[in-house]
């Protein structure tokens, strides 16, 4: 091992198992292997493993000695991870494990997302299983499956699947803060079909290409105000029809309707004598963004090159509809929590734009921790596309968590933490779905709370968790679990 393996670092139990779960692949939407490494894990401890019809998994390890009058705990966590890397990298999520490494006091990967969203809470949740030498009460591991595309474990979670009385979510990505609550969500789909038409006589076609934006995670980034891929190669095409007479043939934005696009294509067509002048524009419009965000970003690359012709264009009223709506669209945070300034209430992510030739699609993810102002957003984005002569559709919608100051496993945590660490833990709602929100409808009943490590970042090539608050996280988990209430 060289100094930048993980797994020379403490907690090592901790570390081991997420060195582990780096080499299992296990993106969203392919969690058969990751799913048949936590059966045999839990089955190797000779502790009873099984997975539901929706592919969670749930390991069951019983309380400790003197610990069987104390409330039982689930530890909650997702299996899967989200599958970003950086332009010509040719990493295979389905196949290829993840090269995790140490760097300044952080763990980060190369050119890939990391996955210790969620991996550092199911390596933690692993090593609890794992441990001989703790005391805790009777424990449940429930590992939901596809987390990151809609919450589909959670939402297939069937009653009376869990027994324990308090949730343990390990799904926050801030040290020292505890989240009693998150913002629900829903997806709009969006969608505009055309028959193609012919490139005009004279036309040269080009390939526009906007990259090295930092993206991030749609909710817990959001408030950053980074740059949408998708807005800005919009911004530009608005205006290179109208100067240029430039025409659409495809685009190509973002990839995850949780994530912050980072990138964004287009093939476009202009006249012939009008290429050195667009060319000049282009490079205009660079200078204009690294300007514009030039404190929050530092990579952003605007180029064009020339191509072949395409086959054929969007008709003009279907490619001017959907850059007047995509312009229009409301982006980015909408409005802060009255009662906590700095926490994000309501926002959209204008995630996904692309064509295939006969249609254009785009996928807005909408947050809200108020319900009726997400519905509100929901209505506005509707109605401005409905105007562009579009077809919307609402799909994927998941409830938020509301906060319950009075919650004893708040009132426990809170003074472990600050009993251990001397200082009061944050508590905090989180512009972010957590699956909270879901098992809570399936168990009302269920007292539940959240926190993690400090990860930066998630969502993207760029994501890293810190490592004294990985062995913080852990050291707080240990304490919480010999703390927790009797029944």
């Amino acid at each position: 091992m060289n100094e930048n393996d993980i797994r020379l670092l403490e907690p090592k139990i901790l570390w081991d198992n997420f060195y582990s779960l780096t080499q299992v692949p296990r993106p969203s939407g392919h969690c058969g292997q990751v799913t048949e490494f936590l059966l045999n894990f839990g089955k190797s401890l000779g502790l009873e493993s099984i997975c539901d019809e929706a592919g969670n998994v749930l390991i069951r390890k019983p309380a400790t000695l003197g610990m069987e009058n104390r409330k039982a705990v689930i530890l909650q966590a997702h299996m899967d991870m989200v599958p970003q890397k950086n332009s010509g990298i040719g990493h295979d999520f389905v196949t290829d494990a993840i090269d995790a490494y140490v760097e300044n006091g952080w763990v980060t990967a190369k050119n890939t997302t990391l996955g210790s969203d969620n991996g550092i809470g199911l390596a933690a949740a692993l090593a609890v299983l794992q441990s001989t030498n703790l005391s805790h009460p009777a424990l449940e591991l429930f590992a939901t499956a596809d987390e990151e595309t809609g919450m589909h474990g959670a939402f297939g979670l069937q009653p009376n699947f869990l027994k324990g009385e308090i949730l343990m979510n390990l799904d926050s990505e801030d040290e020292g803060e505890l989240y009693v609550g998150c913002a629900g969500g829903s997806d709009a789909d969006i969608s505009f079909r055309y028959t193609e038409v012919e490139v005009p006589q004279g036309d040269v076609a080009l390939k526009l290409s906007l990259t090295g934006l930092k993206g991030g995670h749609s909710g817990v980034d959001i408030h950053l105000q980074r740059a949408n891929a998708n807005k800005l190669l919009f911004r530009f095409l608005k205006e290179a029809v109208s100067d240029f007479e430039a025409r659409l043939a495809s685009v190509d934005g973002g990839s995850l309707r949780n994530a912050i696009p980072r990138e964004a294509f287009a093939v476009i067509t202009v006249p012939a004598d009008g290429v050195d002048d667009l060319i000049e524009f282009v490079s205009d419009f660079q200078e204009l963004f690294i300007e514009e965000y030039k404190s929050v970003e530092n990579n952003i690359t605007f180029q064009v090159d020339m191509v072949d012709l395409p086959s054929g264009l969007m008709p003009e009223e279907i490619q001017d509809d959907l850059i007047n709506g995509v312009t229009a669209c409301p982006n980015g945070v909408l409005r802060f929590i009255s009662e906590m300034p700095t926490v994000v209430e309501t926002s959209n992510n204008l995630a996904i734009i692309k064509s295939d030739g006969q249609s254009v699609s785009l996928r807005c993810l909408i947050r809200s921790s108020v319900e009726s102002r997400k519905e509100e957003l929901a209505s506005m984005v509707e109605s401005l596309f409905l105007l562009a002569g579009a077809k919307v559709e609402f799909a994927g919608g998941y409830p938020g968590w509301e906060p319950d100051l009075q919650s004893p496993i708040l009132k426990e945590m809170t003074q472990v933490y600050q009993e251990k660490f001397g200082v009061i833990p944050k508590v905090m709602i989180i512009h972010a779905g957590l699956e909270c929100g879901i098992i809570g409808t399936h168990y009302p009943k269920m007292d539940m709370i959240s926190f993690g490590p400090t990860i930066r970042y998630p969502h993207s090539p760029d994501e890293k968790v810190e490592i004294t608050s990985v062995a913080k996280f852990w050291d707080f988990l240990v304490a919480g679990l010999e703390n927790t209430p009797l029944k």
